[in-house]
């Protein structure tokens, strides 16, 4: 598939409040709040069912060992996902976590510090215009291991970013791809794109990223039609673009 078969079989949403960095700061805010009160940990987002399916699929394909491998989440929220993987025996200092709201980045680092699991990083970071540090224990030059999306590019395709030259939803792709070390893996779980949609957009020479499995999903039928509430799509980096 070359670039231009991917960007005419794109989909693009109008720009939407849950786009934006002021509506994901007030929630988190409200989240923040509530853990203190109640010690509310706040949402599962797309449920714990789907969480524990990206679990099993990164015990399948991306295992743990004391050396590695170094995980950041995007879009972390709450840390939810990051927490879920220490538990089945990733190592802390190892799992990173980013978000453009210092909100989400101070409940989940308070979550941590509830859970015992302080040694996993939490920081503030937009990925469409920063590149997030690496960890203290990565060696220079390193990428990721695995990159994990879930819901993040959902919404950041609902945003509206004047400042950049192309879609969000062109630009991210290809930010993703260049944080991932060569082999590197991206797990993405999103509700307003397809699988199909998914490869389109990610699946470019840009980004070197190239299709390699997807979780299955409970699915649904209607109209005739059957289909899925999420799709997780897993791709890899690859040395040479799939699309070259």
């Amino acid at each position: 598939m070359t670039d231009t078969d991917a960007s005419s079989s794109l989909v693009d949403f109008n720009p939407s409040r849950l786009g934006t960095k002021e509506h994901w700061d007030g929630v988190y805010q409200r989240e923040i709040g509530s853990f203190h009160e109640i010690a509310d940990e706040g949402e599962v987002w797309f449920g714990e069912d789907v969480l524990q399916k990206m679990i099993d699929w990164a015990l399948e394909n991306v295992p743990p060992t004391p050396d590695s491998p170094y995980i950041l989440d995007i879009g972390t929220g709450n840390g939810v996902t990051l927490f879920g993987l220490a538990e089945v025996g990733y190592p802390l200092d190892q799992l990173c976590g980013i978000d453009y709201s210092n909100h989400s980045v101070e409940l989940a680092r308070a979550i941590a510090a509830n859970r015992g699991m302080s040694q996993i990083t939490f920081k503030q970071c937009d990925i469409l215009f920063d590149t997030p540090a690496h960890l203290e224990n990565m060696s220079d030059g390193q990428g990721w291991d695995l990159v994990l999306d879930k819901g993040t590019f959902d919404a950041v395709s609902l945003g509206q970013y004047e400042q950049l030259e192309q879609p969000a939803s062109r630009l991210y792709p290809i930010k993703v791809g260049a944080l991932l070390k060569e082999g590197g893996m991206l797990l993405i779980t999103s509700c307003n794109f397809t699988e199909a949609e998914i490869r389109n957009l990610f699946e470019t020479s840009a980004s070197r990223l190239q299709f390699h499995s997807h979780v299955k999903h409970r699915t649904f039928s209607f109209g005739g039609q059957t289909g899925t509430v999420v799709s997780t799509t897993a791709f890899v980096k690859t040395t040479v673009s799939s699309s070259a």
